[in-house]
């Protein structure tokens, strides 16, 4: 029953961090997403950011808006109840749908369908018609 207090403080910070990411950058992040400390969030474009609700960003986790090299600026969306793995890398344009799973240190070049798990560089689809819950945890109660 008695919850160690750094587990509120953690969350606490978390919550902090997506009101600045929200309010000072204007990134689209639904107050529900857990991104870790150490993910990281393309700041050059950051209003092309939308990550729907119940998505968790693990460390390392990149999310690109834009592309220096072709002189591009264009939107990153991340659909409801997804995991991003650690140190996975999702470049600028790509659509992540709902209730997928971006396995660690995938490298996402095409857009990811609803319902799937990607993972390699570059990432392909490995398992279709997988069901997940808030922040992205399987559902196994099929």
């Amino acid at each position: 029953m008695r919850r160690f207090y750094h587990v509120y403080f953690r969350h606490f910070i978390l919550s902090l961090r997506i009101k600045a990411l929200v309010f000072i950058y204007g990134m689209n992040i639904h107050p529900s997403v857990r991104i870790s400390l150490k993910a990281k969030l393309d700041k050059t474009n950051p209003r092309g950011i939308y990550i729907d609700e119940g998505t968790y960003l693990a460390f390392g986790a990149t999310i690109l808006t834009h592309d220096m090299s072709r002189d591009l600026h264009i939107d990153t969306k991340i659909g409801r109840d997804c995991f991003i793995g650690a140190n996975a890398m999702i470049l600028p344009g790509i659509n992540v749908g709902n209730n997928c799973i971006v396995a660690a240190g995938a490298v996402v070049t095409k857009d990811v369908p609803n319902n799937s798990l990607v993972a390699g560089n570059p990432a392909i689809v490995k398992k279709t018609n997988i069901k997940t819950k808030t922040l992205g945890i399987i559902d196994n109660d099929e």
